[in-house]
């Protein structure tokens, strides 16, 4: 199950702000060889065993790597934290949701690919199954603010 969060909350569990936590805290951290893959992947950069990054466009360092790359990276190291996914291409927005027992914040509705049967809790409340239900989820969502005028 995804776990879907839609409202901000300030906490100590939740990452808001990728790039910031990513460079205090997660990129300190040791990265194993699914996290090169991961950083491969979605930056098309290798990680050296100094922690710098080689790209097409020369040397850098992990803090070089984009806030998707980022996010996925926080997601992978801080299970059970929830980690704002507001600023992730679809690349890594369709990495996401094809994950089981992650905990995001999403401020707004994207175009992802969801599995069929891919379950997502909205706000520890509703759960919807797959793409059709998020979708719907979404769509009453945006009912409810427009009503209240969000």
């Amino acid at each position: 199950m995804i776990y879907l969060y839609t409202d901000k909350q300030d906490s100590e569990d939740w990452i808001l702000q990728n790039d910031g936590y990513f460079n205090l805290h997660t990129s300190n951290e040791d990265f194993s060889e699914r996290d090169k893959e991961i950083i491969w992947r979605i930056d098309h950069a290798k990680l050296t065993e100094t922690k710098h990054l080689e790209t097409k466009y020369g040397l850098g360092t992990v803090r070089n790597l984009s806030s998707g790359c980022k996010t996925m990276l926080n997601v992978l190291k801080n299970p059970g934290k929830v980690v704002n996914a507001d600023e992730c291409g679809k690349n890594v927005l369709d990495m996401l949701f094809a994950m089981d027992d992650i905990r995001l914040y999403m401020s707004r509705p994207e175009k992802i690919q969801i599995g069929d049967d891919t379950e997502i809790c909205f706000n520890g409340r509703e759960i919807a199954v797959g793409l059709k239900g998020y979708e719907q989820w979404w769509s009453r969502e945006y009912g409810r603010r427009n009503s209240d005028d969000l």
